[in-house]
Parts: C-alpha cells; structure tokens; sequence
C-alpha cells in the first residue's frame, strides 16, 4: 500500500501559506484550510505572492492534496432568495481562490433546504453550483468539488449517503465533482463504523451509493455524541465514542488508498493538533 496521506485543518495565521509551513512542523504531508473566514460573507483577499510561496512550499515538503474547506454560511439551497444569492457568490469566490491556490479539494456542505422539500433542495444546490461555477475552466486543472455528507441535522442535505450520490450525479455534467466523507459526521448519523461488522455494512452502503473510488478525502473525527444522536461534537481520536478501531480499518482499507485523511479535532491544549496527527499516523500498518 502507499504511504498514506494524513494530515489535519490548520490555520492561515500569518498567511495562507503558514498552514504549509506549520503542516512541515507537525508531520503532516496533506492539509487543510479555510481561504477566507468561514464565518463572513465579506471574503479577504489572498495575495497572489502567497499563491506563489504556497505552490513552493508544497512542492518542497511534497505536501499533497491540499483541501480548502468551503465557509459555513454558504447554503446553496437556501429558501432564502437572498441567502441564496449570496452563497452563490460566495461560493464562486471559493472556488477562484481554490483554483489560485492550486488546491486539488474544496469541500462543500449541501446546505439546509428548510422551508422546502428535499427534492427542491436538491434541484437548487445543483442549480446553485452551476451558477457559481458558470464560466471557470475546470476541466482544465486537477480541481474537485467534493460534497460532504452531514450529521443528520432536520432539514440538512447529505446526512445520507444517498443523498451524497444524487448530487453527485445530478452535479457530474456540470463540475468535477466527489465526496468527502466524514467519520463523526457518519457516526452520529446513524451509520457503524465501530463494530466489525457494522463497517463492513456501511463501507458496503458507501460501495453501492457513492462508490469507494468516489471519496477522495475522509475527514477523521471521533465523535462526543453517541451514534444516531444528529449531534456533530467532533472529538480527539480515540477519546469519543467511536473510540481508535475505526480509524485503524479506514486507514488500512485498500479501498481508500487512494485517500486523504484529514483531522478537524479540538485544539484546547498546545501541541493537540499534533497530538492527533501522532495518533493517526500510529494506526498505519
């Protein structure tokens, strides 16, 4: 198997290109990030020296894919014709600074379709993503927008893989398009990937809806919330309910080798981050 890809969200403190930086410092050879803040509309502006020294960076420490995680305000699937709107914009200006950065990854969360059906809210993400992304060569670039499946939220898209498959299908003629999936977010939905059995089960659901070869980054989460509970409380790996054994299987899965694996976990003491960097990387056989 090759050498695994395992890496953690970072700051951009300093500079979009610090997050390389600090990726070296840690140990970890694949990172993510936010390009702008992921609680404001008004995004910043990436100087394009940073672009540069990003691409350089990467290139030296062979740091590989780098995933940029899109702003949490955007819901392309808004009832909201306003909110709607703007997501829209904000979201094309992801995907510019995605493509200026030379990210191969830029996640994305469906959105909430409260107010409408899910089948509307299915139409408008898709309907949303081709305007946002309406006159930007991407076939051009090594570039995929990846919908991530959500913890089950009452109105959300994606806490079913099912879900996660439609859009892609329905997005297929429209972007390069794929999945990240993420292990609290598939714990608290409802889905086993604790018990033997019960990740055979799901990584079988996965196969026969989004398809393994599909999921591009796994976003490695232990959960605070017990499974099925819809509460997205991301934990340290090995701390939550979920425990280390469904890290060790994903981590291990030939299916997934082709993978990033990337942890969003708590940083309240210095030196967590690495501290779950460590943690993963000890589960590689």
């Amino acid at each position: 198997m090759k050498p695994r890809r395992i890496g953690i969200h970072l700051s951009t403190s300093g500079g979009v290109f610090k997050a390389a930086e600090r990726a070296r410092e840690i140990g970890a050879n694949t990172f993510q990030i936010f390009s702008s803040s992921p609680r404001m509309w008004r995004p910043a502006r990436i100087d394009e020296s940073h672009c540069v020294e990003m691409a350089r960076l990467r290139d030296l420490y062979d740091c590989a894919p780098l995933v940029i995680h899109t702003s949490y305000l955007v819901n392309l699937c808004s009832q909201s014709e306003e909110v709607r709107q703007k997501s829209i914009g904000a979201f094309r200006g992801e995907v510019e600074r995605a493509l200026a950065l030379g990210a191969e990854y830029l996640v994305l969360h469906p959105g909430s379709w409260r107010g409408l059906t899910r089948e509307q809210g299915l139409d408008l993400a898709t309907e949303s993503i081709a305007a946002a992304t309406e006159g930007i060569a991407l076939d051009s670039c090594d570039f995929r927008i990846l919908i991530e499946n959500t913890a089950g939220a009452e109105f959300s898209l994606g806490s079913r893989f099912e879900q996660v498959a439609e859009l892609i299908a329905r997005l297929k003629p429209v972007v390069p398009v794929g999945a990240c999936l993420d292990t609290c977010h598939c714990h608290v939905a409802g889905y086993d990937l604790v018990t033997p059995g019960g990740y055979e089960e799901t990584l079988g659901l996965i196969g026969n809806t989004v398809g393994h070869k599909n999921v591009h980054v796994w976003h490695m989460n232990d959960a605070k919330a017990a499974q099925g509970s819809k509460l997205d409380r991301h934990q340290n790996i090995g701390e939550g309910t979920m425990g280390l054994e469904p890290f060790r299987r994903l981590l291990n899965d030939k299916r997934f080798q082709h993978c990033a694996f990337i942890a969003e976990t708590p940083v309240d003491e210095p030196g967590d981050d690495r501290r779950n960097l460590e943690a993963l990387k000890g589960l590689v056989k």
